[in-house]
């Protein structure tokens, strides 16, 4: 596995829409490593989520994962999973307001309206197909890094832009009270 580097925002694949994956070249080995590579780079960076285009290449993959991160620590437990060719629809209108971050958009954050109930459908790295529902915070990570599949930034969803923030500052001024806000809708759900 390699950590490889992270694309920031301005680099023009992050803005490019990925294309699906055929069942070859998901067992190719090209595609086993670029997915073991995108799962070192995530949890080298202390991510919870990192999609294909943000290493360079414009493959519907994406990977999440929540174990304990420093970053997030309000995030409920992810497994590992990978996603290929993903797609996701909501089950309902209701949205909740998350204060996210990027890897790719270092030292900034802001608040993106998302789906709390979705559905995800994928195929995993070895071509299992699965239907699952995603609720809360877990559904959001999902979103984020679904969104940068289509070539979109949490920075396109923020709708508010005075509540961008750098880490420093949120850290310093808005993070216990997103915190709070945000740990009593965790404990509302599964």
């Amino acid at each position: 596995m390699t950590v490889r580097d992270i694309v920031t925002v301005g680099h023009p694949v992050l803005r490019t829409c990925a294309r699906e994956v055929t069942p070859d070249e998901l067992a190719s080995p090209q595609v086993q490593v670029l997915i073991d590579d995108l799962v070192a780079t995530m949890r080298a960076a202390n991510g919870a989520g990192l999609a294909a285009n943000q290493v360079g290449e414009a493959l519907r993959i994406a990977v999440v994962e929540v174990d304990h991160n420093p970053r997030y620590p309000y995030k409920p437990p992810i497994p590992l999973t990978v996603v290929v060719n993903p797609v996701i629809e909501p089950l309902d209108d209701e949205r909740v307001v998350i204060n996210e971050g990027c890897l790719s958009v270092p030292d900034l954050r802001g608040d993106v309206e998302r789906f709390v109930t979705v559905r995800l459908r994928y195929l995993d790295r070895d071509g299992v197909a699965h239907d699952e529902v995603k609720w809360g915070l877990t559904a959001g990570t999902f979103q984020h890094e679904l969104d940068h599949l289509d070539g979109v930034l949490f920075l396109d969803r923020v709708l508010d832009p005075t509540t961008f923030t750098t880490w420093e500052q949120f850290e310093r001024f808005g993070r216990d009270a997103f915190v709070e806000r945000i740990s009593s809708f965790v404990a509302r759900g599964s």
